[in-house]
């Protein structure tokens, strides 16, 4: 019986040690940001590169992107972004103190949040200033973890609702 019980909690053990890590794949899309934002910055892969969507976003957020990318915000691209969605505008500072952060896991989802500064070369900042702050929601789809959302502080929310409102806005606009 006691072999019985060290083979069921090895077992439990082993199950655990193999949950998926919410943060891989925020610090794999950070790791971009740093890169393609850094003193002498380095060409990278886009954040939504095919390869990506296919290895570390949710089957909800590939499908949200892929409908919004139908509808790209340069004539001449295929993003339907025209901005960074990670540091949330077109200009940065070389990203700097950045934390990320997994939090507990509610209803399936893992919220990881990342802060950093990203302002800290356009000189003086308000005395209220933060830094900048994104929550990506991390779930579990096929044994691994995965980018469900981006939800970043202020008006600009949800990436996912955003993505969703440019596929829409796209497909009612005249042709």
């Amino acid at each position: 019986m006691k072999r019985f019980v060290l083979v069921l909690l090895a077992c439990c053990a082993f199950s655990t040690a193999q949950a998926a890590d919410p943060t891989a794949p925020v610090n794999e899309i950070m790791q971009e940001a740093v890169k393609g934002w850094a003193e002498e910055a380095q060409s990278g892969e886009d954040y939504f590169s095919d390869a990506r969507l296919g290895r570390i976003y949710s089957q909800d957020f590939v499908k949200a992107y892929r409908e919004a990318a139908k509808f790209p915000a340069y004539e001449d691209g295929d993003s339907p972004f025209d901005y960074d969605v990670i540091v949330s505008g077109q200009d940065s500072c070389s990203i700097k103190d950045l934390s990320v952060t997994a939090g507990p896991q509610t209803d399936g989802k893992s919220d990881v949040k990342v802060t950093f500064d990203n302002t800290h070369c356009f000189g003086e900042r308000a005395s209220d200033w933060k830094p900048s702050e994104l929550h990506f929601m991390v779930i579990e789809e096929g044994g691994k973890a995965v980018i469900d959302d981006i939800v970043r502080t202020g008006e600009t929310g949800s990436l996912k609702g955003e993505l969703q409102g440019i596929a829409s806005q796209g497909a009612s606009a005249p042709q």
